[in-house]
């Protein structure tokens, strides 16, 4: 079913990132779960980084929180955006360096990264846009979060940097979402320098949608998640997907898989209904659902 291509993800990734790839455990402590706050009204999930006395690292318990915010009741019919933010001056610092000193070993900082990594995949995978609301500072891979987010709303006053070659430790993996969201000599220069980006930098070269002040920053955030909300959620999830899948492909075959999914996506209850209300000039009724119009 065409529709279905976002939650075939979701429901894929609930449960491993790939063929033998490591299982997602539901079983987490109450420690880890106070990493990050959890609120959900009106279709919109709000998650929120919550440790704001370390700077928001994404340590793997942080990481563990945050996906777990994520995965639980993803298949709801009234989940219909995902914004993540943080407490404090700081969006994210990045990784703990606490945990990736020697005396962690290989297979920990492994685990770290992977972790890392299947986050930030789980973001572009979902089948609901996901949208980073930044008051600070990002950096490192707090900066990857923001990059791997669909649509970035900023603060004037949020810098973004990726200073990991200074202490050492070259940003590879932040590298991963920033080179893909911004231009490619605009992310080696802050690979290979270190140097913070202003907000207004990072709106001009794309690594963010919108800044506005930081007394508007919740407000116009919200504003875009309540307009997504108005929209048919199988039509996001498939537009969503599509968008992500075609971006990896040639031109051609990109085109050719657009143009299948817009076949797919006129075959949807909701494709038809919009369409029948932009010619009755009515507001359209969605389903919400993947059932297939009448031939």
């Amino acid at each position: 079913m065409a529709q279905s291509l976002g939650y075939r993800v979701a429901r894929f990734c609930c449960y491993r990132l790939n063929a033998g790839g490591p299982q997602w455990t539901r079983n987490f402590s109450k420690e880890t779960q106070s990493l990050t706050i959890r609120e959900q009204e009106n279709g919109i999930r709000r998650i929120i980084l919550n440790n704001p006395k370390k700077r928001n690292a994404l340590s793997l318990p942080m990481l563990t929180s945050l996906r777990e915010n994520i995965l639980t009741d993803l298949d709801r019919d009234d989940l219909r955006v995902i914004i993540i933010s943080a407490r404090g001056p700081v969006f994210s610092s990045g990784h703990d360096l606490k945990e990736l000193t020697s005396d962690q070993g290989r297979e920990y900082h492994t685990r770290v990264f992977q972790t890392c990594s299947e986050v930030m995949t789980l973001i572009q995978d979902v089948p609901v846009p996901v949208i980073a609301m930044v008051n600070g500072v990002a950096t490192a891979a707090g900066c990857q979060l923001v990059a791997s987010c669909d649509i970035a709303v900023a603060s004037e006053k949020s810098t973004f940097a990726t200073p990991g070659v200074n202490i050492g430790l070259f940003c590879s993996t932040p590298g991963v979402a920033i080179g893909r969201a911004v231009p490619k000599k605009v992310a080696m220069e802050m690979l290979f320098t270190g140097q913070p980006i202003s907000a207004q930098d990072a709106l001009l070269h794309g690594l963010v949608s919108k800044v506005v002040s930081e007394d508007r920053l919740e407000e116009e955030t919200l504003a875009i998640a309540q307009r997504v909300c108005e929209s048919s959620r199988p039509v996001v999830a498939l537009g969503k997907a599509t968008f992500h899948r075609q971006m990896a492909q040639g031109r051609d075959a990109a085109y050719a898989t657009a143009s299948k999914v817009m076949v797919d996506n006129l075959a949807l209850r909701d494709g038809q209904e919009g369409i029948r209300a932009f010619l009755e000039k009515r507001r359209p009724v969605w389903t919400n659902s993947s059932e297939k119009a009448h031939e």
